[in-house]
């Protein structure tokens, strides 16, 4: 005996057999009950939700022998030779095979006689939107005045190619794609009917493949008994359908987070070693990412999101410690590098770029914001009045616990590793106190130790070094380290934020070998001058005198002299004869 696959075998032979699609159930089953049917019906949706089994269902209901219900016996001859497809009185005609204007015409002739025994001749045209536009105008009229005994029903995935002038002559009946839940039940019901043992969450994989069409589902969960036997094991479901861990999932999620570029390219490396595909991996990070904007709008994410519980939990988490702005960026950048991989000849690195691109992701500003901030400028501009600047927030950084919190018993007046100070944007700085002699560094100059840190942070840190360097060592007495900005600067407001804070403080709390407590400081105009430079500013000033010493010996040079004397020209510029030479470095030789 020939098997029967699932998807045939549990196909829906009643409207409350119909999984998802309540709405169509219920107006067909009111317009039998009221007498009020029209003669064409139009079934759009996506593949495998129930557009031909409707249109079956409906076929009995109308020609079943018990009479017009609309619940069909299923046990009487039509209901019967219906559900089988061998119905005499009900044509399901293939509209991609049958597209000409000749098999219309044949189809009108066929309308012309009445039934051999049954209500109503009922045609089935599934494809529809194949049909020519010749075919389709040759059955315009027939539409629009039908014999009582006939009864058009369309099924079509595409309806938006019919012409209008036959979607405005049917009654449109629009399939929904199936909710995830109804299909994982109605796959549980086949497993016990089938004595197939197999856990939820493997169902919930096998109902994901299926992207919300039953016919889907079903056929995956054929392939998944034919491979596991009547035990399904979850880890066998998962290798068969090539789908990621969750688990992995949550791992990349956080590593991205997380700023962690060891973790994320762990979990490629993972995802290379399981064998899965890197596209599809990039697809469900694009969904997890989803689930993460959803979380982050919506505070009951019911319908929107399908998940297990204690996973959503974790995704509410870690939605809680990022901004929106930047999950759309990560959103953005991820759905870009999944069309990339299609045609890629290293997808493996390119994946790996893609996230440690999102691992090192800048926090995102809101456009606002900058307009708004720049408007403050401008207004400073105009009065040369302060302005006070609003801290950026940070992005992608989870909640620090305070010392307080972390150890209720620590003493208040011991400096905490990471604590950090802000003074308000206004306040000029005290004073400038030099560090006691073999204080900072085993040569007892603190300004060469603080040139020693802040080439470290650029080393590990660019992006916050290249702010340092802007910065203003007003004190550097262990554990205090207070650095002043110019007032309304770019680098004093990046320094404001925690991200930036957090990371300078753990470097220099490796480079001093103890705590510290750093204090960011607004420096005023009148205040400048009385604090040491920064280092950006002594490189410029070496660099300046290195080029004014080239121009004076150039110009002091008898050739350049003679050469001036006898063409009457002017020097112009003057460059060094090794470009890019760095005049820091030979200022110290």
């Amino acid at each position: 005996m020939s098997y029967l696959v699932l998807a045939r075998k549990y196909r829906p032979q009643s409207f409350e057999d119909l999984v998802g699609q309540e709405h169509v159930s219920q107006t067909l089953g009111n317009a039998i009950k009221t007498g009020r049917v029209h003669h064409a019906f139009l079934f759009t949706g996506a593949r495998g939700v129930g557009k031909t089994s409707a249109a079956r269902i409906f076929a009995k209901a109308l020609n079943c022998e018990q009479g017009l219900s609309s619940q069909p016996c299923n046990v009487c001859q039509s209901c019967l030779e219906i559900s089988s497809g061998q119905g005499l009185d009900v044509f399901e005609i293939d509209g991609a095979s049958n597209t000409g204007v000749d098999d219309v015409r044949e189809l009108r002739e066929n309308i012309r006689y009445l039934p051999s025994r049954s209500r109503y001749k009922i045609f089935i045209i599934d494809e529809v939107h194949m049909l020519s536009i010749n075919a389709f105008n040759a059955l315009l009229k027939t539409l629009e005045e039908p014999p009582s005994h006939a009864k058009f029903i369309f099924a079509t995935t595409e309806p938006h190619k019919i012409p209008i002038t036959i979607l405005s002559r049917c009654q449109r009946f629009d399939f929904r794609k199936i909710p995830l839940p109804l299909i994982i039940t109605r796959l549980k019901e086949i497993a016990s009917a089938e004595n197939i043992q197999v856990s939820e969450r493997s169902l919930g994989l096998v109902a994901r493949r299926g992207e919300g069409s039953m016919r889907d589902a079903l056929s995956t969960f054929d392939q998944v008994i034919a491979f596991c036997g009547e035990t399904v094991g979850d880890e066998d479901v998962q290798g068969l359908l090539g789908m990621v861990d969750r688990r992995l999932l949550l791992d990349t999620l956080e590593g991205i987070l997380g700023h962690d570029s060891r973790r994320v390219l762990q979990s490629v490396r993972r995802v290379d070693d399981l064998g899965h595909s890197f596209r599809q991996f990039c697809r469900e990070l694009v969904e997890a990412f989803r689930s993460l904007v959803v979380l982050k709008v919506v505070p009951d994410p019911e319908g929107l999101l399908d998940g297990a519980p204690d996973e959503l939990e974790e995704l509410r988490r870690l939605a809680g410690a990022v901004e929106l702005e930047d999950l759309e960026r990560a959103v953005t950048v991820l759905i870009r590098t999944e069309g990339d991989l299609a045609g890629s000849s290293f997808p493996r690195l390119a994946l790996e770029m893609a996230l440690v691109r999102l691992a090192h992701l800048p926090a995102g500003r809101e456009v606002a914001t900058l307009v708004r901030q720049m408007e403050d400028l401008q207004r400073r501009l105009d009065s040369k009045a302060p302005v006070v600047e609003r801290p950026a927030t940070t992005s992608f950084e989870r909640p620090v616990a305070s010392s307080a919190e972390r150890s209720p018993t620590a003493n208040p007046e011991k400096p905490v590793p990471g604590n950090v100070e802000q003074v308000a944007a206004t306040a000029p700085p005290v004073g400038v106190r030099t560090p006691p002699v073999g204080e900072v560094s085993p040569d007892g100059d603190g300004r060469h130790g603080w040139q020693d840190l802040v080439q470290l942070v650029r080393k590990e840190r660019p992006r916050l070094g290249g702010v340092l360097e802007h910065g203003r060592l007003l004190v550097l007495e262990l554990p205090v380290v207070e650095l002043g900005f110019v007032e309304g600067s770019f680098h004093l407001l990046q320094m404001q934020g925690a991200e930036l804070q957090t990371a300078f403080s753990k470097i220099a709390e490796d480079f001093f070998g103890q705590s510290i407590s750093l204090k960011v400081v607004a420096l005023r105009e009148q205040d400048q001058a009385d604090v040491p430079p920064s280092l950006a500013e002594e490189r410029q000033a070496r660099e300046s005198t290195q080029r004014n010493r080239v121009r004076d010996e150039a110009l002091a040079h008898p050739g350049i002299q003679a050469v001036q004397k006898i063409l009457g020209g002017d020097v112009v510029q003057v460059k060094p004869l090794r470009e890019g030479t760095d005049l820091e470095h030979k200022d110290r030789k």
